[in-house]
């Protein structure tokens, strides 16, 4: 019988599997039967604060600590509400303040930021987990069995999601929604029994949460944890731990071919890697599997959905620059943008919208943004794609990233993918900026790969004759502008509407060089409003 929560998940690994490694951070492993034992002990310490049909706030980045807590939430009946552990408190508070927590968990050294907002908002009962604290995996001292199950249609998950455009919105799912999601996305990716799963992915984002704690548990796996991503730290991990199954975002894949240790790594060991995010450059897809011998395969989902909506069936042919087909019981179409009503041919650009079991129930206390994604039992994700005659969709764009120049519409996705594709560029982003004459142009901010031949002018030259060839004129950026770093959201993801926010317009009529900014406006960690 198929679980209906993935507490049960967790249940089942521990029956199969106790002695199996469960989780691996640093120098701390815990087995199975341990990681059952304290999320059980956790469980009834918050059922005790009044937790059970209640939310649950954990701040708590990629950690052991922070499992246990997850599955410990979801155990005690709660609604748990992860939160980015590099959140502001100027970011944190109207998030606590909409999520209403009856318990607040701390990772220590987040502590001293956060409580003081807890306290303003009257949050009585926190918790502060980790080192110098205490830890959770000693919770499993009491022997306690978990509490009874939880009823498959009641809040599991809170999950704030604000993109890169403004205040955070709560995603409501279900135990069920998230039991399925699960189930689904095994139909196409099953995953081995007992493999070992490498994750540095933010764990509190429905990616890292879908991909990594809910994967592993699944397959009675091995979840090895990176509190973040470190070149040198990834590059000894995969061998010393022998990584099967590689969770990583393009920011990582195009960090790591750039690595100067990259190409002297075992990488053996590693038989399946999965990308999120964003969509990976076909250039960079080609050069990855030539360094480590696996594919790469990319899926396509949002927090709203469970997360995972598409993905590219392991075993089955990878077409660069796609996301797969819908996962099993998922429908995905492709609408006009103006109305959303009427469904484009296979081949033309158009907003994505999806049906299935594992969308979102809404947004917590939002209901018009609420009825705006949810219409007529289809959530409208604001994403362009297209499906081809195979039935297997792309992602073209966001809906709020096109640009409209001289009258036509162009998503700035097909010209950084041209621009991958010069072996000089190790990042790219293309963004529409306000012009006099046409409405808008475009303007390409560029990362070069460290060594690269010749200087920007050179490298401008280049990648001009490069659009040229393989763009319309009207898609041709207008300006380039050559940076150290694109800026990124906490979900590693390129923050837009942070370069939005420097390069307001640009006076170019024709193809220029705009003034980078000092490499210190874009830290490597620059946070959007992504929770």
């Amino acid at each position: 019988m198929a679980a209906t929560t993935v507490v049960q998940l967790l249940v089942d690994a521990a029956a199969r599997a106790p002695q199996r490694e469960a989780l691996v951070c640093g120098d701390e492993r815990i087995d199975h039967a341990h990681y059952l034992a304290a999320v059980a002990g956790f469980a009834h310490e918050l059922r005790a604060l009044g937790a059970a049909g209640e939310r649950v706030a954990t701040l708590i980045g990629n950690s052991i600590d922070g499992c246990i807590a997850a599955f410990a939430c979801l155990s005690a009946g709660a609604q748990h509400a992860p939160l980015n552990a590099l959140l502001t408190p100027h970011e944190l508070e109207p998030i606590l303040a909409d999520a209403q927590p009856q318990v607040f968990i701390v990772q220590a050294p987040l502590a001293a930021a956060a409580l003081p907002v807890a306290r303003r908002l009257g949050i009585v009962h926190c918790i502060v987990v980790g080192d110098g604290a205490r830890r959770l995996a000693d919770a499993a001292g009491g022997g306690a069995a978990l509490p009874p199950l939880p009823d498959p249609e009641a809040p599991a998950l809170l999950q704030y999601t604000g993109g890169t455009t403004g205040r955070a919105k709560g995603v409501e799912l279900t135990h069920r929604a998230l039991a399925v999601n699960v189930a689904q996305r095994e139909a196409l990716l099953p995953t081995r029994e007992g493999d070992r799963v490498l994750c540095m992915m933010p764990l509190a984002h429905a990616y890292g949460m879908a991909m990594g704690l809910l994967l592993a548990v699944r397959a009675a796996s091995t979840l090895v944890i990176l509190p973040r991503y470190q070149g040198d730290a990834v590059l000894d991990i995969v061998a010393r731990e022998r990584i099967g199954v590689f969770l990583g975002s393009p920011t990582i894949f195009t960090g790591l071919l750039a690595h100067p240790r990259s190409a002297t790594t075992d990488w053996r060991s590693v038989h399946t890697c999965y990308s999120g995010a964003s969509a990976l450059a076909a250039a960079t897809l080609e050069r990855w599997h030539a360094l480590t011998g696996a594919v790469v395969l990319e899926g396509y989902g949002l927090t709203e959905a469970g997360p995972v909506l598409a993905f590219n069936p392991a075993g089955g042919p990878v077409k660069p620059a796609t996301v797969g087909v819908p996962v099993p019981g998922t429908e995905i179409e492709i609408v006009d943008v103006e109305t959303g009503t009427r469904v484009l041919p296979r081949g033309e650009s158009g907003e994505i919208r999806a049906r299935g079991p594992q969308l979102m129930s809404g947004y917590r206390n939002r209901p018009l943004e609420t009825a705006q994604a949810l219409r007529d039992g289809w959530l409208y994700t604001g994403d362009i794609g297209a499906i081809d005659d195979h039935g297997v969709l792309s992602i073209r764009d966001r809906k709020k990233d096109m640009a409209i120049v001289g009258g036509y519409n162009v998503y700035p996705r097909e010209v950084e993918e041209v621009l991958f594709a010069h072996p000089d560029v190790a990042d790219a982003a293309v963004i529409g900026v306000a012009d006099d004459y046409r409405g808008e142009t475009l303007l390409a901010c560029i990362v070069p790969h460290q060594g690269a031949a010749g200087d920007a002018a050179a490298l401008q030259a280049a990648l001009q004759a490069l659009c040229a060839e393989r763009l319309s004129r009207y898609k041709q950026p207008a300006a380039f502008s050559f940076m150290t770093a694109l800026p990124k959201t906490s979900a590693g993801k390129t923050d837009k509407a942070a370069l939005r926010a420097v390069f307001r317009s640009v006076p170019a009529h024709r193809a220029g060089t705009v003034p980078s900014k000092p490499a210190t406006a874009f830290p490597p960690h620059h946070r959007g409003a992504d929770a």
